[in-house]
């Protein structure tokens, strides 16, 4: 299991094979995105600090390893899962409250059982697919765009420029009753699996990462990550590709 500024390495197991990387970027001075790789128990997360060093790093971190402790159970279920998450929710709120700061975490997870694939999400992290060369977003944003768009308020060309883009409706840290949203999806061979914090979403389109995952697992992320730096890279950079090779 790998977290928090590492570099993971190419890894098969299980019949999947995972690739993450993470990077502070070139404006922020702090890396608040954190990740785990648990591929031999088929559970990945990204995370998304915020509220800058000592809030939302800290807030990053603890979520990992609250996930982590999860990926050392040896029957791993969405119940402990979920369980994992409220609690290190309130953990948080608590935290943050009794020191006097703001700030939380947003993130995406996936947890893979069988032939079936499951997502858990809070904020605008996201997952997702591509099969067969077509790629699907698999969470929704919680998001003020997000609602602007879904309402009709706002097209998909306002939404890429809109001034509040980074602001989430939901998150850990914020609201003690902040229920992760779970989706679930059947699984192919060949699916590929994408995780990523908005530092990646936010500087490349759909169809830019959907072109660098053609490349297969290793070129795909060195693709990503230049790509991202390219684009300026403005926010901290994380993501794990996740294959089934069976």
């Amino acid at each position: 299991m790998n977290w928090w500024r590492r570099v993971s390495p190419r890894t098969e197991t299980a019949g999947y094979t995972s690739v993450a990387r993470t990077h502070v970027g070139k404006v922020r001075l702090v890396n608040e995105d954190r990740f785990l790789d648990a591929a031999a128990q088929r559970l990945w997360i990204v995370v998304d600090g915020m509220g800058g060093h000592s809030a939302g790093d800290v807030a990053a971190t603890m979520t990992v390893q609250s996930l982590a402790k999860v990926a050392d159970d040896p029957q791993i279920s969405l119940r402990k899962i979920s369980a994992a998450l409220v609690a290190v929710n309130n953990a948080i709120e608590a935290m943050l409250s009794g020191q006097g700061k703001t700030g939380g975490a947003t993130f995406a997870g996936l947890w893979i059982n069988g032939l079936v694939a499951h997502i858990f999400w809070l904020g605008d992290s996201r997952v997702y697919r591509l099969r067969g060369g077509m790629m699907k977003r698999l969470t929704s944003d919680h998001s003020l765009v997000q609602a602007l768009l879904d309402s009709g308020a706002i097209d998909a060309g306002a939404a890429s420029r809109h001034p509040q883009a980074n602001v989430v409706t939901r998150a850990l840290g914020i609201d003690r009753d902040a229920i992760p949203e779970f989706r679930r999806c059947d699984v192919e061979p060949g699916d590929q699996f994408f995780v990523c914090s908005d530092g990646v979403t936010s500087e490349l389109s759909d169809c830019e990462i959907t072109a660098c995952l053609s490349m297969g697992p290793a070129d795909a992320a060195d693709c990503l990550t230049d790509l991202v730096q390219t684009a300026g890279a403005r926010d901290n950079m994380t993501f794990i590709l996740i294959t089934k090779v069976e």
